[in-house]
């Protein structure tokens, strides 16, 4: 697997202020506990801080703006003033991106790639944001776990069709103002995709990290990693998760979103020993 070379690739932290989350060990509604969970993956090695309001699993109810802005605000204030610098708040909306960032948060991270609310891309070009951009092909609400499709996602080519529609949608942000130096790429493992389509993301992800724009992989404890490793429950998904982490790595991912920090800044130290760094 070849990749753009990255040898020094950022952790994000997940950090879901909501009760319906897929896996316990990245949500807490309490707001002085979420703050509490943030500053110590912090300390276990986090370079970001993904602060959510609404769950993106497959099957997950849609959340009001206010009811996300009332769970994700508080949080991201008390972050700021525990001194974490690097805060992403993870929202399709552009009203909650705006409260968010004016909170404190420095990334905006839509997993609609600005199809649900377009204006979001004006709101991260305003705030001179980064903005991370990802693929899917329905909201979560439409959407499966990517070893539950009745019927499979059609694709010609999964790796081809995906990173032209993320430079489409890129290139869109540019277009509202947001540089290119600032825009993320995410090819959205577990969304819209089969687990063999996952899987040959996974292998060919040098393909997109060739790219000009920089890549992040959110594979924590997803599904498709589930139905190779026989773990159907998400806690006994790590194992699975850091050898996909590894594999990312190799690609030449930019950034690795995750639930458990400290083992994969584990997978991290030993990927920038071998490379020297």
């Amino acid at each position: 697997m070849s990749g753009t070379r990255i040898d020094s690739p950022q952790l994000m932290g997940i950090l879901n202020c909501t009760p319906d989350s897929f896996h316990a060990g990245g949500r807490t509604m309490d707001v002085p506990a979420a703050i509490a969970h943030g500053v110590r993956m912090l300390g276990e090695g986090a370079d970001w801080i993904d602060v959510g309001g609404e769950s993106t699993r497959p099957g997950a109810e849609r959340v009001s703006a206010d009811e996300q802005i009332r769970r994700v605000v508080p949080v991201i204030e008390g972050l700021r003033g525990a001194g974490v610098a690097r805060i992403s708040i993870d929202t399709t909306l552009s009203t909650v991106a705006a409260r968010a960032l004016a909170a404190g948060a420095c990334m905006v991270n839509d997993v609609s790639a600005g199809h649900e609310d377009p204006r979001i891309l004006q709101v991260a070009a305003d705030a001179e944001a980064e903005l991370v951009l990802m693929h899917r092909l329905a909201p979560p609400d439409r959407d499966r776990f990517s070893d539950q499709y009745e019927q499979e996602p059609v694709y010609a080519d999964v790796v081809v069709e995906v990173a032209a529609w993320l430079e489409a949608h890129a290139r869109a942000a540019e277009r509202a103002g947001v540089p290119s130096e600032r825009i993320l790429i995410d090819p959205g493992f577990g969304f819209g995709k089969s687990v063999a389509q996952n899987f040959e993301m996974l292998r060919r992800l040098g393909e997109l990290t060739q790219s000009r724009r920089r890549v992040l992989v959110g594979l924590s404890r997803k599904s498709f990693l589930g139905a190779v490793a026989g773990a159907p429950d998400p806690a006994d998904r790590l194992p699975a998760t850091l050898a996909a982490a590894a594999l990312a790595l190799q690609g030449g991912a930019a950034i690795l979103r995750v639930h458990d920090v400290a083992p994969h800044a584990q997978v991290r130290a030993v990927f920038r020993a071998e490379r020297g760094c």
